[in-house]
């Protein structure tokens, strides 16, 4: 076999590079599977040294279906990688297997791919062959025999790959009318676009809350106004960052002029609920 030929077959056999393939196989004198070794640890060289950069670009991936659905963040550095074509084969072989490992980061990183590799050492392969840092983000399975999942992508990479995906479950006591449909898919567009942090106000976090306190309080400050007066106006600018922040309470993005709530009221589906919801944008 040729010198050619064996830089081919490494190539393909490792997806490394033309020079790094050449300089493997006369490191190994020939042998490939010495090569291939020599790439392997190469690559952990490569990917470790990758690591302390920075990976805000990428790409979310969204599996599964009405019962059990996932999502997970795949970053990269660039958004020209996040559209390279074997990033995006890799993502989606790794969003199928997170759905299965019903996004346990952990089990997902030991489990195997296609090539019989775990999803941890393609991540090293990859980062080898692409020259960029990538890494597993944010990941959420929402899973209910009684629910029905519905979810959402905004500003689509290719397939089931977004910048923004969103997961919400509803029970609708095993109704599957048309309407709750058409619900559940206008509900997970409503999240994308109003970004609620939680399903009603009493969920959103005490620290949250505290912060937002905090901003007010800094911003009534020099107002002027008596004691009395700034804590009445902190007190209704508190209540109103709630509102707006809680999915069953904000302005129905369909119809401003009525809350989530009311328009799960009109629908009049017995027992119809928002059980849970995921929202999960890149860069956020």
């Amino acid at each position: 076999m040729s010198d050619i030929e064996k830089i081919k077959q490494l190539r393909q056999s490792t997806g490394a590079g033309f020079k790094d393939c050449s300089q493997a196989i006369a490191e190994a004198e020939g042998d490939l599977q010495k090569a291939a070794e020599i790439l392997r640890v190469k690559g952990i060289s490569k990917a470790s040294k990758k690591m302390s950069r920075d990976a805000k670009e990428g790409v979310v991936a969204l599996s599964g279906n009405e019962n059990i659905t996932s999502v997970i963040e795949v970053n990269c550095e660039t958004d020209f990688v996040a559209k390279n074509e074997d990033f995006i084969i890799f993502v989606k072989e790794l969003s199928e297997i997170n759905n299965i490992c019903k996004s346990d980061i952990e089990l997902l990183k030991k489990t195997k791919m296609k090539n019989n590799e775990t999803v941890e050492e393609n991540i090293i392969r990859i980062i080898a062959k692409i020259g960029e840092k990538i890494t597993l983000g944010r990941s959420k399975t929402l899973q209910n025999k009684n629910n029905l999942n519905f979810s959402y992508l905004h500003t689509v990479v290719k397939d089931n790959l977004s910048k923004l995906a969103v997961i919400v479950s509803l029970n609708a006591n095993n109704n599957t009318d048309e309407k709750i449909n058409l619900f559940g898919k206008q509900l997970a567009m409503h999240i994308a676009a109003s970004n609620p942090l939680s399903l009603n106000s009493e969920g959103i976090d005490d620290k949250i809350l505290e912060k937002e306190k905090e901003l007010i309080n800094e911003e009534l400050k020099s107002s002027g106004k008596p004691d009395e007066i700034v804590k009445k106006i902190s007190l209704g600018k508190l209540n109103k960052f709630k509102e707006e922040n809680s999915l069953l309470n904000q302005a129905w993005v369909m119809d401003p002029k009525k809350k989530v709530k009311d328009i799960i009221n009109d629908l009049n589906v017995s027992e119809l609920k928002i059980v849970d919801f995921y929202r999960i944008k890149i860069g956020e």
